[in-house]
């Protein structure tokens, strides 16, 4: 598996206080088997859809325990020059970049408006082995209250295009590398986000089945957010597993509708 170009989301892992409830939750809703811990890296294990790594669960740090939630890593040739440029475009560093063994380099970072996302720089690990089937990860979507910020900010750091997505019920924007669609961004609307939701990168999980994924999600102790609904994209639902990490599922062989049209934003 080649490099993934720069600024594609190439990774995601969580932090879980009760790693062994987030294996059996995560094992139940996406059919995920699990690796050996590795000790020599704060028990990170990795997860498995069908024999192919697509995430990773790992304790929190002495000192890091808090809120459960999902990071996807956004590919880099260098870390450290990718460190430079969030620092100048009014980012913040979380961890500066750091070695990790033969595997590769990572940092995390914030952006001007809060969403925490993190850096992979591929050693040996190259990040996803599969995509956009079941247990792997199908996409990602900034959520912000600040949208100026993440449209300004995510094509300053990678070599993004913006798509605005015409359409007056949504603040959408589509992050494009070439004609691949990288990751989107939408407007947290006060109505359906409190103000004590954080605002997130938001991953996507593909699955055979929503409403059979949501049903077994909800009876494990997930909270559901948002759907089961359609889209053109798949039919798609937003949920919060039981230790508050969000996440949503989508089922990319259902559609309904039409693509909606995009502008670029110069």
């Amino acid at each position: 598996m080649a490099v993934q170009p720069e600024g594609t989301p190439c990774w995601a892992d969580a932090m879980f206080t009760d790693v062994e409830g987030a294996k059996s939750f995560y094992g139940d809703v996406l059919g995920w088997t699990f690796g050996e811990a590795s000790s020599e890296f704060g028990n990170y294990t990795e997860a498995y859809a069908d024999g192919k790594a697509v995430a990773a669960v790992v304790p929190p740090m002495p000192g890091q325990e808090g809120q459960s939630a999902w990071c996807l890593y956004l590919a880099s040739p260098d870390a450290a020059a990718t460190a430079t440029k969030i620092r100048d475009n009014g980012g913040e560093l979380l961890m500066e970049p750091m070695q990790v063994g033969e595997f590769g380099s990572m940092l995390l970072a914030r952006d001007p408006g809060g969403v925490v996302f993190g850096v992979w720089q591929a050693g040996t690990h190259e990040g996803f082995e599969a995509k956009a089937v079941p247990g792997a990860y199908c996409w990602g979507e900034v959520f912000t209250r600040e949208p100026e910020k993440a449209d300004a900010f995510f094509p300053a750091v990678f070599p993004y295009s913006v798509q605005r997505v015409e359409d007056d019920a949504i603040d959408f924007t589509l992050f494009k590398l070439g004609d691949e669609t990288a990751l989107g961004r939408m407007k947290m609307q006060d109505a359906d986000f409190p103000p004590e939701v954080p605002p997130y990168l938001n991953v996507y999980f593909t699955v055979e089945d929503c409403d059979a994924a949501v049903a077994k999600a909800t009876e494990r102790g997930a909270v559901l957010r948002f759907g089961p609904m359609d889209s053109p994209f798949g039919r798609f639902a937003a949920l919060s597993d039981p230790q508050g990490a969000a996440f949503s599922v989508i089922d990319i062989s259902t559609t309904e509708g039409d693509m909606p049209k995009t502008s670029d934003v110069s």
